[in-house]
């Protein structure tokens, strides 16, 4: 493992990995050389340490100043990066604290005025914090954007790149996602200096999992019962996904009508619901955490046996993006999609490269096959109304 060998003790001694990843081989040696990069790989490949392990390389934690930056566009994946930082600084000078909405600011400020080695944040705190003369951005030399795709998306687009551009101009900047798009690219490359595009696919991935992609054809309006089904399952422990807010809420309030062990996530939440949801959630006590692309962003969770799409997403990335989270660290898992009638044509498009496996909810179980071979119930699927 060459790059371990430039590193110091405290990261060679908790190293405790058989083998690094494809994206840590490719993208730790370019940052330790001083090359912007910017990175695509799967979910769950270890991007993480792939940027933050270099970046504890070459801080200083003896100097009172705050020297690296690590942007995500929610606030449980900057927590979760965080808690990864802490593993590795222990027993060293090197310290990091969160800025993030939805927390207390005074408190951020006051650990700001103790100059934290490294802070990692959500866009728009930042922004707030170096408004109010808290953060300051000119001694910062390393900046990573994580689940840049987003970070670099219309939305935040100005507010990053303002915060960029008034960084230390020695800065080193990469960018990292599961999916990254020409345009992201080229909008990335107009904020970095010479680049280097590293890319990594699920077939690099020497610890993938087996993952099934399948589906149920079911009503729209079925949508909930059958997750109320699916979440009696002793076997099952799936992130399911949906597309609109609004319908969230509406399913939320009919699950616990029932009382079936399902949680929903949404970005509106407290801190303290999301952190009580979340923790219900790896304890077992929730089946089924339901959430939309925004709430669920950066979320890390061990040992997924399912992703579930309610909604059929938009485009091939969102489909990746979510899908992604299941079949990890050699892990098996499946890819379930709930597929009403109109959302067929959209289906077919998206599942293209994955050879779906039809599947039927029936007596309380779901198994492989289509309605005719298992039961002889009727099809699902109807006609559409005149």
């Amino acid at each position: 493992m060459s790059f371990l060998e430039k590193m110091d003790d405290n990261i060679k001694n908790k190293w405790k990995f058989e083998r690094e990843t494809p994206i840590q081989s490719q993208m730790i040696p370019e940052l330790l050389n001083g090359r912007d990069v910017v990175a695509e790989s799967p979910t769950g490949t270890g991007k993480t340490l792939a940027y933050v392990l270099p970046i504890l390389q070459q801080v200083d934690g003896k100097k009172m100043q705050t020297q690296a930056l690590i942007m995500a566009p929610s606030q449980e994946l900057a927590m979760q990066i965080v808690n990864v930082i802490r593993e590795w600084v222990e027993g060293t000078d090197i310290t990091v604290t969160q800025l993030i909405g939805g927390a207390n600011m005074q408190r951020q400020i006051e650990r700001l005025k103790k100059k934290p080695t490294i802070v990692v944040g959500t866009p728009g705190r930042l922004v707030e914090l170096v408004k109010a003369k808290r953060l300051k951005m000119h001694d910062i030399r390393y900046i990573v954007l994580d689940e840049g795709d987003q970070l670099l998306s219309r939305d935040y687009r100005v507010i990053v790149k303002d915060l960029i551009e008034a960084a230390n101009p020695e800065r080193q900047v990469a960018v990292v996602s599961a999916t990254i798009t020409d345009e992201i690219e080229l909008v990335a490359k107009n904020l970095m200096n010479d680049p280097i595009r590293l890319h990594v696919s699920v077939e690099d991935m020497p610890l993938s999992g087996k993952v099934v992609h399948s589906f149920v054809k079911t009503d729209a309006r079925d949508k909930t019962d059958l997750l109320r089904g699916l979440s009696h399952l002793p076997s099952i422990r799936a992130l399911a996904f949906m597309n609109n807010v609004d319908q969230l809420r509406m399913k939320d309030m009919k699950l616990q009508y029932n009382e079936a062990p399902v949680a929903v996530l949404y970005s509106s939440m407290s801190k303290f619901e999301r952190q009580e949801t979340l923790e219900n959630f790896r304890k077992g006590e929730i089946r089924i955490l339901i959430a939309t692309d925004l709430a669920a962003r950066g979320l890390d969770i061990q040992g997924l046996t399912h992703v579930i799409h309610v909604d059929v997403p938009h485009t091939i990335e969102q489909y990746l993006h979510r899908s992604g989270r299941t079949g990890r660290a050699g892990e098996d898992g499946e890819v379930l999609t709930l597929l009403s009638y109109p959302e067929e044509r959209t289906y077919r498009k998206l599942s293209k490269g994955f050879k779906p496996v039809q599947k039927v909810w029936y007596k309380g179980k779901l198994m492989e096959g289509n309605s005719k071979t298992v039961g002889g119930q009727k099809d699902v699927k109807k006609t559409k109304k005149k």
